[in-house]
């Protein structure tokens, strides 16, 4: 029983880290692909955004449920998963926020644009805005990426400390 638990946790960090370091590749890679248009470039990443951030959404709970199930079930002790839930928590914090704030702020400056971000000046408040947003969401997915590397290495760490 335990193996399984450890496995279910670790395949929840597994999908939610792989995801977030495998969407910065298909992101470039939809925009080198669709050089001409990039409104439908960034009409596709975003879709994988949200994608991406459901995943995460459902991953850290079922991780934090795992850690948090885990001193009851004698998996880890109690003092262990308290920071890698910390991490978690914050993960969690992170990819909400860029889910439900960043995200509907971008598309209502696509909008009041008229659909399309680069047909307009790029003095545009509008633009300038949505630029904001956008480097603030990939600081965000960084910020969610090295959160979640250091939580991988407590749940490492809880393993050597023992039940």
């Amino acid at each position: 029983m335990k193996t399984l638990l450890r496995t279910l946790l670790y395949l929840a960090l597994i999908v939610w880290l792989g995801a977030e370091i495998f969407f910065p590749v298909v992101a470039a890679i939809t925009f080198m692909t669709l050089q001409a248009d990039t409104h439908t470039a960034g009409t596709i990443v975003g879709q994988l955004l949200r994608i991406l951030h459901g995943m995460g959404l459902v991953s850290g709970m079922v991780a934090l449920a795992l850690l948090a199930l885990a001193p009851a079930w004698a998996i880890y002790k109690p003092r262990a998963v308290l920071a890698p839930m910390g991490l978690l928590i914050l993960m969690i914090a992170c990819t909400a926020y860029s889910q439900f704030k960043v995200i509907p702020a971008m598309e209502r400056d696509r909008v009041a644009v008229g659909g399309v971000i680069d047909a307009v000046d790029a003095d545009n408040p509008s633009r300038v805005h949505f630029n904001k947003l956008h480097n603030r969401s990939e600081h965000v997915e960084e910020a969610i990426l090295l959160l979640g590397l250091a939580t991988v290495v407590l749940v490492a760490r809880a393993e050597s400390v023992g039940a």
